[in-house]
């Protein structure tokens, strides 16, 4: 062998090492799943042919997806991760969780890459560095990661749904809420000026009950992802026995809906009894998409009536925002002049504030009583602090709340619900004695069905019987909404 092709030969090896040297292999390969590369790719083949997830139309920002042996969960995971295969995803960041270690934070992953039976995954470093920065709860130690089924058993679907993205592996600590709120805004800064990202939360669902019992439990836990209220989730999740990895979950949820996301979509719902053949302790298995989703591509064509423009809206934000702030201060109300004829004509208007993505108060009239802009400030004070869901904003809260103002049009009345367009329709209903009404955004904030959003307008916002809109026991009005919110202004 001549001296120059034995140098190559060396340094090839030599670098080889190098570079693997900051390359960790994974540590259930040939337990959880097989190690034999053929063989795994055949498994994924499979389950891939299988999964039929509902078509999704808009930009999926994240998904959840389970970590059980392969041949437990791998087939409902590939319903989440082929609504996402062959999209252009350069980076995904995994959100999993610690089952073995103990501590207040979030783990991240700061080694080169992780070497699969599938080949290797390379880390983004820069990004990797930039999130150990942001907060003092992030810290680097990749022992975390150790036989961590909630992070590497969704190494292998990232590599056969995506061509060589880069990752960045989290594992949250204690799951609370707070920690959850930390993490979903580092996420939303870290990724808010890219477009091909993936978020994957990774967690099981139920543990150990019934198939039936799980069956509910697991069916109660998807019914609150549709709502995407990621307080509420941890709240009635978190060590409950709903979901293994709630703060994962919420965290990306918190994450997601930052980032654009208005809908979510569960894709499917099994249990390890399909496999294992016991019905008596089973541990369930979901998969469910963020979706950022164009308004349009909802309910038919949503369109809305031109009700004010931008610099109108931008006026009532100030508005009621100043408004709020000077009645908080000094128990009056500002006194506001304005030289705009169109906020000067009668108009419904509803004030929505939010907190954190939730609810914290919501005030309005359907129908206009008096000048648009006095609306504003009526509905703005009311919603600050007469909402009696909710105690008054404090002035100092007042720095982390969200305006959201909707315009409304006339009423027009129908004589049945199929002219109902959610997401772009407001519904008033009412007989003799009760009314209800929510607006246009209802619907999609929560993902109900028509039959759904009737029902709970009915039964629960009026206390009429919850079919008396079938029953033609009830009037019905529709009406749409020019919505809008600070986002608009900063």
């Amino acid at each position: 062998m001549s001296k120059f092709l034995s140098t190559l030969i060396f340094l090839f090896i030599f670098l080889n090492n190098v570079y693997c040297q900051d390359i960790k292999n994974v540590d259930l390969a040939g337990t959880w799943y097989s190690s034999n590369p053929d063989k795994l790719k055949k498994q994924l083949d499979d389950y891939f042919i299988e999964a039929t997830p509902t078509e999704i139309k808009g930009e999926i920002i994240g998904i959840i997806s389970p970590h059980a042996g392969m041949i437990y969960s791998g087939e409902v995971a590939a319903y989440g991760f082929k609504a996402v295969k062959n999209k252009k995803i350069n980076l995904v960041v995994v959100i999993g969780f610690s089952h073995k270690k103990e501590y207040d934070g979030i783990a991240v992953f700061d080694e080169k890459g992780v070497k699969t039976p599938l080949g290797i995954l390379l880390t983004d470093k820069e990004l990797t560095n930039k999130i150990l920065s942001m907060n003092e709860k992030f810290f680097s130690d990749s022992s975390v990661f150790d036989k961590e089924n909630s992070v590497e058993l969704i190494l292998p679907f990232i590599q056969y749904a995506m061509k060589d993205p880069k990752v960045i592996l989290l594992a949250i600590g204690n799951q609370s809420f707070e920690n959850s709120r930390i993490l979903g805004d580092a996420l939303y800064e870290l990724l808010k000026n890219r477009k091909d990202y993936l978020l994957v939360a990774s967690t099981d669902m139920s543990h150990y009950l019934s198939a039936a019992e799980a069956e509910q439990s697991d069916k109660i836990t998807s019914d609150r992802i549709l709502k995407m209220h990621p307080e509420e989730l941890h709240s009635k999740s978190y060590r409950q026995n709903k979901m293994c990895g709630t703060g994962a979950v919420v965290a990306t949820m918190i994450a997601a809906k930052k980032l654009g996301a208005n809908k979510s979509y569960i894709l499917d719902v099994s249990n390890s009894s399909k496999i294992s053949g016991d019905y008596n302790r089973v541990v369930g298995y979901l998969s469910a998409a963020f979706v950022k989703e164009d308004i349009k591509s909802i309910k038919g064509e949503l369109k809305m009536d031109d009700l004010v423009t931008v610099e109108q809206k931008t006026k009532l934000l100030k508005i009621a925002r100043d408004t709020i702030s000077y009645h908080l201060k000094t128990k009056k109300i500002l006194k506001t002049e304005i030289d705009d004829t169109e906020l000067e004509k009668v108009m419904g208007v509803f004030v929505t504030l939010h907190k954190n993505g939730q609810l914290r108060g919501c005030i309005g009239n359907i129908i206009g009583r008096q000048p648009l802009y006095l609306g504003v400030i009526d509905m703005a004070i009311a919603s600050a602090t007469q909402d009696p869901r909710f105690s008054s904003v404090t002035l100092e809260e007042l720095k982390g709340i969200d305006i959201e103002i909707s315009v409304l049009s006339s009423l027009e009345k129908i004589d049945n619900a199929d002219k109902i367009i959610l997401g772009k329709h407001g519904v008033l209903v009412k007989d003799h004695f009760r009314s209800g009404v929510y607006l246009p955004q209802v619907a999609i904030e929560t993902g109900w069905t028509k039959e759904e959003f009737m029902n709970s307008l009915c039964g629960q916002k009026a206390g009429m019987d919850t079919d008396a809109w079938k029953k033609g026991k009830c009037q019905i009005y529709i009406y749409t909404a020019e919505v809008f919110d600070e986002s608009l202004i900063k």
